[in-house]
Protein backbone atom coordinates (compact mmCIF):
# COMPACT_ATOMS: atom_id res chain seq x y z
CA UNK A 1 0.00 0.00 0.00
CA UNK A 2 2.90 2.27 0.60
CA UNK A 3 3.93 2.07 -3.06
CA UNK A 4 0.59 3.37 -4.23
CA UNK A 5 0.72 6.48 -2.08
CA UNK A 6 1.87 9.22 -4.45
CA UNK A 7 1.73 12.80 -3.55
CA UNK A 8 1.08 15.51 -6.09
CA UNK A 9 4.71 16.63 -5.74
CA UNK A 10 5.96 13.11 -6.54
CA UNK A 11 3.79 12.99 -9.64
CA UNK A 12 4.98 16.45 -10.66
CA UNK A 13 8.64 15.41 -10.27
CA UNK A 14 8.13 12.28 -12.40
CA UNK A 15 6.36 14.27 -15.14
CA UNK A 16 9.13 16.90 -15.10
CA UNK A 17 11.81 14.21 -15.33
CA UNK A 18 10.09 12.45 -18.24
CA UNK A 19 9.52 15.78 -19.99
CA UNK A 20 13.19 16.72 -19.63
CA UNK A 21 14.28 13.39 -21.09
CA UNK A 22 11.81 13.85 -23.96
CA UNK A 23 13.08 17.36 -24.71
CA UNK A 24 16.71 16.20 -24.66
CA UNK A 25 15.86 13.30 -26.97
CA UNK A 26 14.08 15.66 -29.39
CA UNK A 27 17.04 18.08 -29.38
CA UNK A 28 19.40 15.22 -30.17
CA UNK A 29 17.16 14.12 -33.05
CA UNK A 30 16.98 17.67 -34.42
CA UNK A 31 20.78 17.91 -34.31
CA UNK A 32 21.07 14.65 -36.23
CA UNK A 33 18.57 15.90 -38.80
CA UNK A 34 20.45 19.17 -39.16
CA UNK A 35 23.74 17.35 -39.75
CA UNK A 36 22.07 15.03 -42.27
CA UNK A 37 20.68 18.02 -44.19
CA UNK A 38 24.08 19.71 -44.19
CA UNK A 39 25.69 16.52 -45.44
CA UNK A 40 23.13 16.10 -48.23
CA UNK A 41 23.42 19.69 -49.40
CA UNK A 42 27.22 19.67 -49.14
CA UNK A 43 27.37 22.53 -46.68
CA UNK A 44 30.09 22.13 -44.10
CA UNK A 45 33.12 24.01 -42.90
CA UNK A 46 35.50 22.18 -45.22
CA UNK A 47 33.40 22.99 -48.27
CA UNK A 48 33.19 26.65 -47.28
CA UNK A 49 36.95 26.75 -46.79
CA UNK A 50 37.54 25.27 -50.25
CA UNK A 51 35.14 27.72 -51.85
CA UNK A 52 36.73 30.70 -50.13
CA UNK A 53 40.20 29.49 -51.10
CA UNK A 54 39.01 29.25 -54.71
CA UNK A 55 37.76 32.82 -54.59
CA UNK A 56 41.08 33.89 -53.07
CA UNK A 57 43.10 32.18 -55.80
CA UNK A 58 40.92 33.60 -58.55
CA UNK A 59 41.25 37.03 -56.96
CA UNK A 60 45.04 36.74 -57.09
CA UNK A 61 44.80 35.61 -60.72
CA UNK A 62 42.47 38.46 -61.64
CA UNK A 63 44.70 40.98 -59.95
CA UNK A 64 47.84 39.71 -61.65
CA UNK A 65 46.08 39.36 -65.03
CA UNK A 66 45.38 43.08 -65.14
CA UNK A 67 47.26 44.74 -67.97
CA UNK A 68 49.16 47.18 -65.73
CA UNK A 69 50.15 44.48 -63.27
CA UNK A 70 51.18 42.14 -66.06
CA UNK A 71 53.43 44.79 -67.61
CA UNK A 72 54.98 45.63 -64.24
CA UNK A 73 55.76 41.97 -63.47
CA UNK A 74 57.41 41.15 -66.78
CA UNK A 75 61.11 41.84 -67.29
CA UNK A 76 61.48 43.82 -70.50
CA UNK A 77 64.87 45.45 -70.63
CA UNK A 78 66.78 44.68 -73.80
CA UNK A 79 64.06 42.48 -75.24
CA UNK A 80 62.17 42.77 -78.46
CA UNK A 81 58.46 43.50 -78.38
CA UNK A 82 57.75 40.05 -79.83
CA UNK A 83 59.57 38.28 -76.97
CA UNK A 84 57.71 40.35 -74.37
CA UNK A 85 54.47 39.74 -76.26
CA UNK A 86 54.90 35.96 -76.16
CA UNK A 87 56.09 36.04 -72.53
CA UNK A 88 52.97 37.96 -71.48
CA UNK A 89 50.64 35.61 -73.36
CA UNK A 90 52.38 32.57 -71.87
CA UNK A 91 52.17 34.09 -68.39
CA UNK A 92 48.42 34.65 -68.71
CA UNK A 93 47.82 31.16 -70.09
CA UNK A 94 49.98 29.46 -67.46
CA UNK A 95 48.37 31.30 -64.55
CA UNK A 96 44.92 30.51 -65.93
CA UNK A 97 45.79 26.83 -66.37
CA UNK A 98 47.15 26.72 -62.84
CA UNK A 99 43.76 27.89 -61.54
CA UNK A 100 41.45 25.78 -63.73
CA UNK A 101 40.69 23.38 -60.89
CA UNK A 102 39.05 26.25 -58.99
CA UNK A 103 36.10 26.27 -61.36
CA UNK A 104 34.45 23.42 -59.45
CA UNK A 105 34.17 25.62 -56.35
CA UNK A 106 32.83 28.83 -57.91
CA UNK A 107 29.67 29.72 -59.77
CA UNK A 108 29.63 29.24 -63.56
CA UNK A 109 29.20 32.99 -63.99
CA UNK A 110 32.37 33.71 -62.03
CA UNK A 111 34.37 31.12 -63.94
CA UNK A 112 33.06 32.54 -67.21
CA UNK A 113 34.15 36.04 -66.13
CA UNK A 114 37.65 34.80 -65.25
CA UNK A 115 37.92 33.03 -68.62
CA UNK A 116 36.77 36.14 -70.46
CA UNK A 117 39.31 38.22 -68.55
CA UNK A 118 42.11 35.97 -69.77
CA UNK A 119 40.77 35.86 -73.34
CA UNK A 120 40.20 39.61 -73.54
CA UNK A 121 43.63 40.49 -72.20
CA UNK A 122 45.29 38.08 -74.63
CA UNK A 123 43.30 39.66 -77.45
CA UNK A 124 44.25 43.19 -76.34
CA UNK A 125 47.94 42.29 -76.05
CA UNK A 126 47.84 40.65 -79.49
CA UNK A 127 46.16 43.69 -81.04
CA UNK A 128 48.51 46.19 -79.43
CA UNK A 129 51.58 44.15 -80.37
CA UNK A 130 50.35 43.85 -83.95
CA UNK A 131 50.05 47.62 -84.18
CA UNK A 132 53.74 48.18 -83.42
CA UNK A 133 56.49 48.26 -86.06
CA UNK A 134 58.61 45.11 -86.37
CA UNK A 135 61.69 46.80 -84.94
CA UNK A 136 59.88 47.88 -81.72
CA UNK A 137 61.38 46.83 -78.43
CA UNK A 138 59.77 45.57 -75.23
CA UNK A 139 59.62 49.04 -73.71
CA UNK A 140 57.59 50.26 -76.68
CA UNK A 141 55.07 47.46 -76.19
CA UNK A 142 54.96 48.11 -72.44
CA UNK A 143 54.24 51.80 -73.01
CA UNK A 144 51.57 50.96 -75.55
CA UNK A 145 49.83 48.55 -73.16
CA UNK A 146 50.07 50.95 -70.21
CA UNK A 147 48.69 53.78 -72.32
CA UNK A 148 45.79 51.57 -73.39
CA UNK A 149 45.12 50.48 -69.81
CA UNK A 150 44.63 54.09 -68.76
CA UNK A 151 41.61 54.48 -71.04
CA UNK A 152 38.11 54.11 -69.60
CA UNK A 153 36.96 50.55 -68.85
CA UNK A 154 40.14 49.04 -70.30
CA UNK A 155 40.82 46.95 -67.23
CA UNK A 156 38.27 44.12 -67.11
CA UNK A 157 40.02 42.68 -64.06
CA UNK A 158 38.46 45.43 -61.89
CA UNK A 159 34.98 44.21 -62.81
CA UNK A 160 35.95 40.57 -62.24
CA UNK A 161 37.46 41.47 -58.87
CA UNK A 162 34.22 43.17 -57.84
CA UNK A 163 32.23 40.09 -58.89
CA UNK A 164 34.58 37.79 -56.96
CA UNK A 165 34.27 39.92 -53.85
CA UNK A 166 30.46 40.00 -54.13
CA UNK A 167 30.22 36.21 -54.53
CA UNK A 168 32.67 35.55 -51.70
CA UNK A 169 30.65 37.75 -49.36
CA UNK A 170 27.51 35.79 -50.22
CA UNK A 171 28.99 32.53 -49.01
CA UNK A 172 30.53 33.94 -45.82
Amino acid sequence: MFLLNFTFQDLQAVVTFISAIGILWMLAEFMKMKEAIKERTGINNETLKLKLQAYERLTVFSESAGLRNLVNRMPHTGESSSSLHSAMINELKNEYEYNTSQQIYVTPEIWNAVTKLKDQNIYIINQLAAGLPHHANAIDLSKHILQYSLSNNAELNVIVLDALQFEAKKIM
